[in-house]
């Protein structure tokens, strides 16, 4: 298996000419930076990265965690427990959150950045500072300042990781069938009992205390979601001096044994088992639901890149496989000649397709990054709102498209490699099962393509969907002017613009007139609208690199490149937009008029 290599032109490419990373700089939280900083950093990082934890990601994957059940703990891979006290020790964790609580203050594309090397490096490892993020962005939200000092001082330099405690085994993506209990004491603390499902890192020994942030019910409280409260529910209870103490009474009692990603341990974690786990209400009872929803643009958002971040690594092996591996002869080659199989007509074709696709996925994640990060900070508060609104609208793109092709990209992976490519030596087929889990990550895809067409499509009665269309439309002028070069690009994504707002409006129409039918055709309308906002990137990215070879700027070949994937990606892959028109307005009825015994004859 190739080494990682970070993709430090591309990420630059995409920080320098995709999003605004001056703009970003010139807000007063990160005035302390400036773009040329934040690309040492993260050159830096990315060293480190393929240096330390990289190596590891076979090694996780045939050794996998393995959970004691005489103790009910966990021990995480060789090697992992010592690189991630190296990890911990040089910060990198803290990069994109806040100095009050000894982050560095960066902003959050740049943290998206970082996340993206070390998903790609090995994915499995990367879950532990991945979690504790989700941890970190709902305390910084909603706790106490004093669960903020106890705690997220802790998990945002990395010594101590953090757990999001929602799944149940009857409570999967409907959360309000959580049963788990909490019941307040006369100190103010609650017990909580029950049983949690599907915990990543929910234990392990590469942290000194673990923070779960449980889901759970008060006696007294409504069904449903509207029921649910959060809770701190340390694995050790701290000290007077924060130190941790006492374990609590929360063990991983199982770990799943899983498809992929095999060194991040996901457990089973048992609440209460003696007197009940000690917890701490953030916030108010009954808000759970609403507190986890503020974190959830940026969870989402990280599952997402992990789609990116594994095409990425997957492209990398595939193409150092076509290069070495001789197979036949190619047409033109010199008879008696085999060929290095990159020259044959359809590995082309399947390396193109992968390479194009993952400018396409970074595009997406990046610029929603970007938003986020103006949602945030911009002095200027209607532009905080509609940064806000686009990050809305662009979330489930980014989390359910860039999953399904990273499903996709680590596929083609395995084809190009051939009969290798299905045998685990050549390691290419582990990208494809660590990347599986993503479509299912943080409210399965299903639930992504409903979220926009249930919730984002009626923002602002459609005006907020009007309005990113138009904004896709307004990239026209540009492509026009730059002549028969970009013609087909300017062309292909015309009619693909067309075609979604044709389908929005059916969506819209028939979706008040019975939800049935709008939820039916949910799934490919999400790929549609992917398609068009992906079109759209690739379409700037052409624009910026015909612009560069036209004034003779920047590294021509590089440059050459950007615009043939950003061509190719318009012309061949955009125009998939046309065979979705027809199951997005299908309706619902096709899919009930087979009975369920039907089915199953």
């Amino acid at each position: 298996m190739a080494e990682y290599r970070p993709p430090m032109r591309d990420i630059f490419f995409t920080l320098d000419q995709l999003v605004d990373l001056d703009e970003l700089c010139q807000f007063e939280a990160f005035s302390h930076t400036d773009p040329e900083t934040i690309k040492g950093v993260l050159e830096e990082n990315g060293r480190f990265v393929s240096e330390v934890i990289a190596p590891l990601n076979r090694v996780g994957d045939v050794q996998g965690s393995v959970h004691d059940p005489a103790t009910n703990s966990v021990r995480t891979p060789e090697g992992f427990k010592e690189a991630y006290g190296q990890y911990v020790d040089a910060g990198w964790g803290s990069v994109p959150f806040p100095t009050e609580y000894g982050g560095g203050g960066f902003p959050w594309l740049m943290g998206i950045a970082m996340q993206e090397v070390i998903s790609s490096a090995n994915m499995a490892f990367s879950m532990a500072p991945l979690l504790t993020q989700g941890a970190i962005d709902l305390l910084m939200h909603h706790g106490s300042e004093e669960q903020k000092e106890l705690y997220v001082r802790k998990m945002v330099s990395g010594e101590w990781t953090g757990t999001m405690n929602l799944t149940e085994p009857q409570a999967g993506s409907d959360v309000g069938a959580v049963k788990t209990r909490a019941v307040r004491q006369d100190d103010g603390t609650y017990r909580i009992t029950g049983t949690k499902i599907f915990i990543t890192f929910g234990d392990h020994d590469m942290a000194e205390n673990i923070v779960h942030l449980v889901l759970a019910r008060t006696p007294d409280a409504p069904a449903g979601t509207k029921g649910i409260s959060c809770f701190v529910v340390p694995k050790y209870l701290l000290n007077e001096d924060g130190s941790p103490g006492a374990r609590n009474d929360a063990y991983c009692v199982s770990i799943e044994h899983k498809m992929g990603i095999k060194a991040s341990p996901t457990c089973v974690m048992s609440y209460g088992d003696g007197d009940g786990a000690v917890g701490y209400l953030i916030g108010e009872e009954n808000q759970g639901m609403r507190y986890m929803f503020t974190m959830m643009n940026n969870a989402r958002l990280s599952v997402g890149l992990e789609g990116l971040a594994l095409a990425e690594r997957a492209y990398q092996d595939a193409l150092e496989y076509a290069q070495e591996r001789r197979q036949g002869r190619a047409p033109g080659a010199p008879a008696g000649e085999m060929s290095p199989i990159i020259d044959h007509p359809d590995v082309r074709r399947m390396l193109l397709t992968m390479k194009s696709l993952v400018e396409a996925m970074r595009a997406i994640i990046y610029v929603n990054a970007e938003a986020i990060d103006i949602a945030t900070y911009h002095p200027d508060p209607v532009i905080r709102e509609a940064k806000k609104e686009f990050a809305d609208i662009l979330t489930p793109v980014s989390k359910g498209w860039c999953t399904d092709m990273g499903v996709e990209v680590t596929s083609l992976a395995i084809q190009v490699w051939g009969g290798m490519g299905y045998i685990e030596e050549s390691g290419v087929a582990q990208h494809f099962r660590d990347a599986r889990i993503t479509p299912i990550y943080e409210g399965t895809n299903g639930i992504q393509a409903m979220d926009l067409v249930g919730r984002k499509l009626g923002l602002r009665g459609g005006e907020a969907i009007k309005e990113y269309l138009a904004m896709i439309a307004m990239l026209d002028p540009a492509l026009i002017r730059a002549g028969d070069d970009l013609a087909s690009v300017h062309s292909h994504l015309a009619e693909a613009l067309t075609l979604l707002a044709d389908t929005t409006n059916w969506m819209m129409h028939h979706g008040i007139q019975d939800p049935r039918d709008a939820l039916a055709g949910a799934t490919p309308y999400l790929r549609m609208f992917s398609l068009v906002t992906a079109g759209w990137l690739m379409a700037k990215q052409a624009l910026v690199a015909h612009q560069a070879l036209a004034d003779g700027t920047g590294d021509a070949d590089a440059n050459q490149a950007k615009l043939t994937t950003a061509r190719f990606f318009c012309e061949q892959i955009l125009p998939q937009v046309h065979g979705l028109a027809a199951p997005v307005t299908a309706g619902h009825a096709p899919l009930y008029e087979l009975s369920a015994a039907q089915l199953a004859g």
